[in-house]
């Protein structure tokens, strides 16, 4: 390479890549940072966008824009194919790039388990593509219901099942039952919303298993008040777009099936040829290291500790906080010195479940009802990148808490998934 200045390629502008390219802000090193979108997303609200409850751009910033005070930064807008880490060297849609350094933080994306007919039918809240796709899908659907005579038609058509008691599953639903029973009955008035079915799916018999067993038990009953139906113990087995079967042989009719019960490391981490732990991560030393590369660093979701008892959560504050760590690492390793051990520090977890209802646990402290739901606005809204964006959320939020209106109940795409009833 005939650039002075080491370069350390990132892959991935998520909440690991991007804060790694801004630790290294002032490093005497050339940072290039690698994504197939020009933009971050704020990856803890796309079921808002999914439910009606804001717009794309509200959660997204262009990459370009976070960086470009950062003078020992480029951004090139591009996917990986291929890795060499023998050679150093990425393949990629712009070109062959070449690196003294890399950090792996290509995020997650939906695990569907090997369900192809769950995959086909069903949808993720993964990304933008996802959630407009949902979002679309919904409001078609109260269309069609208007238009039906047939009530048992009308009932599938209103019927919304969400898989997965996590934080995203438990969310979802709670967002979509004040969407369905709050919003929609003033652009529908004539249906009957004793027909509509919003359903959550857990494949164990708890909510939100990295909290407190209370706080999962009041989220169920918090659900329950918000006419959400909650059911353990029965995992979904086939979807083929209009009937659910469980694992037990019983059958929902319904339309729509919200995935949101698993994520594994995204596909390039299968093209690597190293070592690979459950969900496809990658196995690191502490240091973030892989073990045959030590110039090779691996964050977020992509990354499995084999020093940890249990596999970190695949979560924003892991990603930054290893971000900063692979950072400073190649810092010493540039000046000679010995890399540090990552060792996280549990900011807390919490989740909302709708209006004035949320649960938090930050440390010893456990929150649940209103002051968890303050706590959980202001977090999100703290960590949302760009002044414009904090304020249109808010604003979004504030509209719909006074006057239950959701700010962007429009169908802009064709639906993703087809449904055998022509519209």
């Amino acid at each position: 390479m005939t650039n002075k200045l080491p370069r350390v390629v990132i892959i991935g502008a998520g909440f690991g890549g991007l804060w790694a390219a801004r630790a290294l802000s002032g490093a005497p090193v050339e940072v290039i940072l690698i994504d197939q979108h020009n933009y971050h997303l704020f990856q803890p609200l796309l079921y808002q966008v999914a439910t009606a409850g804001l717009a794309p751009e509200d959660i997204v910033y262009p990459v370009r824009t976070i960086l470009r005070r950062q003078a020992n930064v480029k951004f090139k807008m591009a996917e990986v194919t291929e890795a060499d880490l023998a050679l150093r060297r990425l393949i990629t849609t712009a070109g062959i790039i070449d690196y003294d350094y890399l950090i792996v933080a290509t995020g997650g994306v939906t695990n569907f388990f090997g369900m192809e007919s769950v995959a086909k039918h069903g949808f993720g809240l993964k990304n933008i593509d996802d959630v407009l796709a949902v979002r679309n899908h919904i409001l078609r659907l109260f269309e069609l219901a208007a238009q039906e005579e047939d009530p048992a038609v009308r009932r599938a058509l209103l019927t919304f099942i969400v898989v997965g008691g996590g934080p995203t599953g438990v969310e979802s639903a709670g967002a979509l039952a004040e969407l369905v029973y709050l919003v929609m009955p003033k652009d529908y008035p004539d249906l009957d919303y004793d027909e509509a079915r919003i359903i959550l799916m857990e494949a164990s018999n708890r909510l939100l298993a990295g909290l407190p067993v209370e706080l999962g038990v009041v989220t169920a009953e918090t659900l329950a008040r918000k006419r959400v139906e909650v059911r353990f113990g029965n995992p979904v087995a086939d979807f083929d777009g209009e009937t659910v079967t469980l694992k037990d042989g019983e059958t929902i009719q319904a339309h729509t099936l919200i995935w949101a019960a698993g994520i594994r490391a995204a596909r390039l981490a299968d093209k690597l040829g190293v070592k690979q732990a459950g969900m496809g991560r990658l196995v690191v030393k502490p240091t973030l290291q892989l073990p045959k590369h030590p110039e090779v660093m691996v964050i977020g979701d992509a990354a499995y500790l084999e020093s940890e008892s249990e596999p970190l959560p695949m979560v924003a504050p892991v990603a930054t906080q290893q971000a900063r760590t692979a950072a400073d690492n190649i810092r010493r390793l540039i000046g000679g010195q010995a890399p540090q051990e990552f060792v996280y520090k549990n900011p807390g977890v919490l989740a909302t479940i709708g209006r004035n209802a949320a649960v938090a646990h930050i440390g010893k402290w456990q929150f649940k009802g209103f002051i968890a739901w303050v706590l959980w606005l202001v977090i999100h809204i703290v960590r949302l990148i760009g002044f414009r964006n904090r304020i249109t959320v808010l604003i979004n939020w504030a509209w719909d808490y006074f006057f239950y209106e959701r700010a962007v109940r429009v169908i802009m795409l064709r639906p993703a998934k087809k449904l055998n009833k022509e519209s």
